[in-house]
């Protein structure tokens, strides 16, 4: 199952290439955020966003990115797939 999940920006690592390196649940990775940049409503570090196999589809705000993880681990199993998969990707 592919969930899409709450991730924070943490720094960007190839602007010209719209990758950045974004944490969920303590798991590092980085990814594309061509889809939330650009303008002045551009994704920018410290801004929360959905993941989704490896692309950030859209800004959502902290509380949302918040209540949206706790039902994702309320799941239990199928949530720690999805983070051991992420874990195991990566964006070249």
């Amino acid at each position: 199952m592919c969930l899409a999940i709450p991730a924070q920006i943490i720094e960007f690592v190839d602007a010209e290439r719209f990758l950045a390196r974004v944490e969920v649940s303590g798991v590092r990775r980085t990814v594309n955020v061509a889809l939330v940049s650009g303008g002045e409503d551009g994704a920018d570090v410290g801004d929360w966003v959905l993941l989704h196999v490896g692309f950030a589809i859209s800004r959502i705000d902290e509380d949302e990115a918040h209540a949206t993880l706790e039902a994702l681990r309320a799941l239990g199993e199928i949530y720690e797939q999805e983070l051991d998969e992420l874990r195991s990707s990566q964006v070249s």
